[in-house]
């Protein structure tokens, strides 16, 4: 069984991954909506080059992390994993509105 290096647990059996897309792949962007020539060779053409590459894998049956994989696409031997830098932090939501406090009886109107 083929045993994949993950970063972050050590080499797991392969039915544990799923595997992602090349690092060097551009997803078409919102402007080729309607191109389908443009769809059509992102996902069905893609013209593999003999040689390692480094690809996108997550740890799916795992602990979950995504991380980068170089492997040659000819032998099948897997190089190094590396961990992919963490996920920006969220933004902080503002807290809501104080809202304001109800106008005095005994104030309202007067002025001194």
């Amino acid at each position: 069984m083929l045993l994949i290096p993950c970063p972050y647990c050590g080499p797991r059996p392969e039915p544990e991954f799923t595997g992602g897309t090349d690092t060097d792949r551009i997803r078409p962007g919102p402007e080729a909506f309607d191109e389908n020539d443009a769809w059509s060779a992102y996902l069905f053409h893609d013209a593999v080059a003999p040689g390692e590459r480094e690809e996108r894998w997550c740890h799916t049956h795992g602990c979950g992390h995504w991380f980068l994989l170089e492997r040659d696409i000819e032998t099948g031997a897997l190089g190094k994993a590396t961990r992919l830098a963490a996920p920006p932090p969220r933004p902080q939501e503002p807290p809501p509105p104080t809202p304001e406090p109800p106008p005095d009886p005994q104030t309202d109107g007067e002025s001194s």
